[in-house]
């Protein structure tokens, strides 16, 4: 490593063409495949599976429970291989436990992932097994007591059946475990070819065909561009690797790369000596000074960021994921959520009750959300004006904030084509007589596309990544750092002053295979790690405002199905043939039916899902092998449509993997009744049969029962209890944890986002939301970044 001390001028000079272009080089190399293909070697080598033999026994009998190979059934015999072959693969032939190992031993970090290790060892003992399964482990000839791997599949199945509504909470979350990661695990694995011997079987395409073909015409284009001059290739660059990749600093490359680059861009750093001590946050082994730093680049950081350095103030972003170019998404569905969710994409409240999704990459949630672009609601800006006496919500600036933000992400209304899943809701609806309209999106009116969830494959989908960072980029103020965790943010004490001041963050890294510290020093600091992750780091950080963690809200959603088969039973055929469950815009249409807008403002509004084969098959009711395999070949025509709850029940985040909430009665029935309207959508609709998410995994024929049936099907299906893990709740949406407030003892930032605690330490994510919103929160979260950000600019003008 070279000292910059120790580097003279002449040196310096002679190096800084070179060191443009190799600097140049090395970004496209990484940004065109090479950072993928490494990180993946790299991961062959570190992961390992550290269950024991006994524990793996005890996993594929589980595994090979809930997806046996069926291949004696006459009624499920078809000319079809893949069929048939889909049917007589178990988990274990499929290699589905080995994967599983890996997760476990590795990936999932979760406080009760020590229980279910637990469970696995006592299912491979007789006496774990009969406290576990009680007397389905007996039997009349010797050894008498039976381990759970030695049992018959009869058996195994009925001790399943039974701990999915077991009276015992314990035995219901263990059932919920083995059942969402096997079937997640096995319908989302691929081989060499990226394909799944699933696929095929239940009609889905796997990543997008369209870009399958885009993606080898740009891995041409990247070959090509590598031989190109500096600066004459720039838009084929963009075009191939994305429009932030000048501004990416990847910290994990040679450290003269990262101290060149990041000076070019106008940023001060300074490098420790070359020792073999470790670095710590008093002794770092980087310093790079900054105007502000922002940690997180989603919705919120992203705004932020692009505002500050557009005004001409440098701006270093600190990113916990990576980036993700266009060319270099996969768009496969366990790949992606490895990828770009957070902690892998297996985050679920400490009891298992909620299962949660949340963006942890460059452009945060904004990269991989479903377009929905809906201004902050009336009422709410009611409300928390109001109520909770935050004038800047019916104030001129946030109106404008509205409007400015929308505009950027070029936020309309217009449909060229509609989606499965959102043309069923819109026309059921219509049936009933229910309240549709047209959800705005940051998307262009042909933006026909399932996958965004995974990533946008052409930038159509306007995220910060393709708005605001770019902006920064592209006004040379600003940088990207990937990979890079905020460890603790930095502050002292203020003379004459109670008050603290920040100073900047610490951050870790991991440089030639160990973690590294390097701090940022900055004028102001601003947080935006999201309603999950900024809690710990403000509490890691020293800060003691006891509201810190508290208030989560969630949007708790509750979903049911509707099948529709591609053979007519009418003479037309409706959604057409072509059409199927996972392609199209994610969101376009929205009843506010049950939404109670009037009244108390806080019901729940219905919307549509994204639903590939591996979040479908574990929200899907398990009732044997037979009957999931039976389900899933109904995936690509089976429609989905859900309830969200504005909900008034809250949560805490008490660390990073610890996450408690307890929903209200008041929002189990605003989701009962949700469910209920959705029933009636989906049968309106057309759909040939119905059913929810509830462990007994009841459905309805509608085609073949008298109105009384159904009537009574509806009731007792939409009055089921939701917080007994017999219905999977899901929440694509935290918010509220460090909430906004006049009042230091009742919130953690004031009306600009500055910290009670902290002087120039700033929040600017949905954490910071009063109170629950009832909609989509990308358009709310950035137009209070971008007010925080007005307030910024005028501090960073005084500090000049």
């Amino acid at each position: 490593m070279r000292n910059q001390n120790e580097s003279s001028m002449e040196m310096n000079n002679n190096r800084e063409s070179i060191n443009r272009n190799e600097a140049r080089v090395h970004t496209v190399i990484e940004l065109g495949g090479f950072d993928r293909e490494s990180s993946e070697k790299q991961e062959k080598k570190t992961l390992r599976n550290s269950l024991s033999s006994r524990q793996m026994k005890s996993l594929v009998a589980l595994c090979d429970t809930l997806l046996p190979s069926i291949n004696d059934r006459i009624d499920v015999a078809s000319s079809d291989e893949s069929v048939n072959n889909f049917y007589g693969t178990s988990a274990s032939m499929a290699g589905t436990h080995e994967h599983l190992g890996v997760l476990l031993s590795e990936k999932l970090d979760h406080p009760s992932t020590w229980l279910f290790m637990l469970s696995l060892w006592l299912l491979s003992t007789w006496f774990g097994t009969l406290i576990l399964c009680g007397a389905a482990c007996l039997s009349t000839n010797f050894p008498f007591f039976h381990s759970y791997p030695h049992l018959s599949l009869e058996k195994r199945e009925k001790i399943l059946q039974g701990w999915s509504q077991s009276y015992f909470r314990v035995l219901r979350m263990l059932f919920r475990t083995i059942k969402l990661l096997t079937l997640f695990v096995f319908f989302t694995q691929i081989d060499e070819e990226e394909n799944n011997l699933s696929w095929k079987a239940i009609g889905y395409s796997g990543p997008d065909p369209e870009f399958k073909v885009q993606k080898k015409k740009k891995n041409i284009l990247h070959k090509t561009s590598k031989k190109e001059e500096n600066g004459e290739n720039d838009d084929k660059d963009e075009e191939a690797f994305g429009p932030l990749y000048k501004g990416l600093v990847h910290m994990n490359n040679p450290r003269d790369i990262v101290t060149d680059s990041l000076r070019r861009i106008g940023f001060p750093v300074s490098v420790a000596p070359s020792e073999n001590k470790a670095s710590t946050i008093s002794s770092p082994s980087l310093v790079i000074q900054c105007d502000a730093v922002v940690v997180g680049s989603g919705s919120g950081g992203g705004v932020i960021a692009g505002v500050l350095a557009k005004s001409g103030y440098k701006v270093l972003v600190l990113e916990k994921g990576n980036y993700f170019a266009r060319n270099n998404l996969s768009l496969l569905e366990g790949q992606a959520l490895e990828q770009m969710y957070l902690s892998n994409g297996w985050v679920a409240t400490d009891d298992m009750s909620i299962l949660i999704l949340a963006g942890s990459t460059v452009g945060g949630g904004s990269a991989i959300n479903w377009s929905a672009s809906i201004k902050t609601p009336h009422h709410v800006r009611k409300e928390w004006c109001d109520r909770h006496e935050l004038e800047l919500f019916q104030s001129r600036l946030y109106k404008e904030a509205l409007d400015v933000v929308c505009e950027k992400m070029g936020v309309q209304s217009d449909i060229v084509e509609e989606g499965f899943n959102n043309a069923v809701l819109r026309k059921g609806c219509h049936e009933m007589g229910y309240p549709v309209s047209t959800i705005p999106r940051n998307a262009p009116p042909d933006h026909y596309c399932g996958w965004c969830c995974l990533g946008c494959k052409d930038g159509k989908k306007k995220g910060t990544l393709e708005t605001w960072l770019v902006d920064m980029v592209k006004s040379g103020n600003g940088a990207i750092l990937p990979g890079c965790e905020a460890i603790q943010i930095l502050h002292g004490e203020k003379k004459g002053r109670d008050r603290k001041k920040a100073k900047g963050v610490a951050f870790e890294i991991e440089y030639n295979g160990k973690k590294e510290i390097c701090v940022v020093e900055s004028k102001v600091t601003i947080v935006a790690c999201g309603a999950l992750r900024t809690p710990p780091l403000l509490k890691r950080s020293g800060l003691k405002n006891e509201n810190i963690g508290r208030n989560l809200h969630l949007h708790p959603v509750t979903m049911a199905w509707g099948y529709f088969p591609d053979s007519p039973s009418s003479p037309e055929l409706w959604p057409e043939e072509h059409k199927k469950s996972y392609e199209g815009g994610i969101m376009t249409a929205m009843s506010t039916v049950v939404a109670d807008v009037e009244r108390t403002g806080y019901g729940a509004v219905i919307q549509t899902p994204s639903l590939h084969p591996g979040l479908f098959s574990l929200l899907m009711p398990w009732n044997s092998g037979l009957d999931i395999k039976d389900r899933m070949r109904k995936f690509s025509r089976t429609a989905h449509v859900f309830a969200l709850a504005r909900d008034q029940g809250s949560g805490t985040v008490d660390s990073h993997n610890c996450i408690s909430y307890q929903i209200k009665d008041i929002d189990k029935d605003n989701l009962n009744q949700g469910i209920e309207k959705v029933l009636r959508i989906l049968a309106a609709a057309g759909a040939e049969e119905i059913g929810t998410h509830h462990n007994k995994g009841r459905s309805l024929n509608v085609k073949k029962v008298s109105y009384n049936e159904f009537e009574k099907f509806v009731k007792e299906e939409s009055s089921r209890p939701l917080t007994d893990l017999s219905t999977p709740i899901c929440s694509a949406h935290q918010m509220g944890s460090c909430r906004m407030g006049v009042n230091p003892k009742k919130s953690v930032v004031n009306q600009m986002g500055e910290t009670w605690e902290v002087e120039g330490l700033y929040l600017a994510d949905t954490s910071v939301f009063p109170t629950a919103l009832g909609v989509n929160p990308m358009v709310t979260v950035q137009a209070i970044a971008y007010c925080t950000a007005q307030h910024v600019l005028g501090v960073l003008k005084m500090k000049k």
